[in-house]
């Protein structure tokens, strides 16, 4: 396991594609559980420090969810 910095948008579709990769490794302290956690880690803080996502509308944040699920307003009320 070779772990590197994210320096840059390339470098974090390769990290998303190893993650890809070990997904589904088995917890606790194996190599891949541990390769997971530091490259989660990692993009973290490369989205925290390039990409301003800001704080969620909550009502906007209710829409998105209900159109995802197919609901209406309507579906609501009950």
């Amino acid at each position: 396991m070779t772990i590197r910095p994210i320096r840059n948008d390339d470098d974090l579709k390769k990290v998303f594609r190893r993650l890809e990769k070990i997904f589904q490794a088995e917890e606790g302290s194996t190599p891949q559980a541990d390769e997971h956690d530091v490259l989660v880690t990692l993009v973290e803080a490369y989205e925290n420090k390039h990409y301003d996502f800001g704080a969620a509308d909550p009502v906007e944040a209710i829409k998105f969810r209900m159109e995802q699920e197919g609901l209406t307003p309507r579906d609501l009320e009950p």
